[in-house]
C-alpha cells in the first residue's frame, strides 16, 4: 500500500490528539503537585513560625517571673522596729539583775545601760 502524501488519516489524527492530550494530563498533574506541596511547605513554615513566637513568649514570661524574684530577694528588710519602753524597762531590770547577782562589774553595768538609752 502506497503512502499518502499530506494530511494525515483519521488514526493517525486520533494518535496525533491522544499524545497531546496525555502530555498535558501530565504536566498538568505535575504543575498542581508542584503547587500543594509549595502550599503545604508554606503551611508548616507559618505553624513552625507559630510555635516558634508561642515559645519566645513563654521564654519571655519566664524570665520576666525570674527577675521579678530576684528584685524580691534584693529588696532589703525593713528596719526592726524601735524597742517598746516596756522592753527597755525589761533590759534594764535584767542588767541590773545581773549587777546585783556579780555578774557585771559597775562598769559593764553602766556601759552596757547607755548602749540601751542610746538606742
Amino acid at each position: 500500500m502506497p503512502r499518502r502524501l499530506g494530511r494525515p488519516g483519521l488514526v493517525g489524527t486520533m494518535a496525533r490528539t491522544a499524545v497531546i492530550a496525555g502530555t498535558a494530563t501530565a504536566v498538568s498533574g505535575n504543575v498542581q503537585r508542584n503547587a500543594a506541596q509549595k502550599q503545604q511547605a508554606a503551611f508548616q513554615a507559618s505553624q513552625d513560625d507559630a510555635a516558634q513566637a508561642a515559645a519566645v513568649q513563654e521564654s519571655q514570661a519566664q524570665i520576666a517571673a525570674m527577675q521579678a524574684q530576684m528584685a524580691a530577694m534584693q529588696t532589703p528588710a525593713a528596719p526592726a522596729a524601735a524597742p517598746a519602753s516596756n522592753d527597755l524597762m525589761a533590759q534594764l531590770t535584767q542588767l541590773a539583775q545581773l549587777k546585783n547577782a556579780g555578774i557585771l562589774s559597775e562598769e559593764e553595768f553602766t556601759a552596757a545601760k547607755a548602749k540601751l538609752l542610746a538606742s
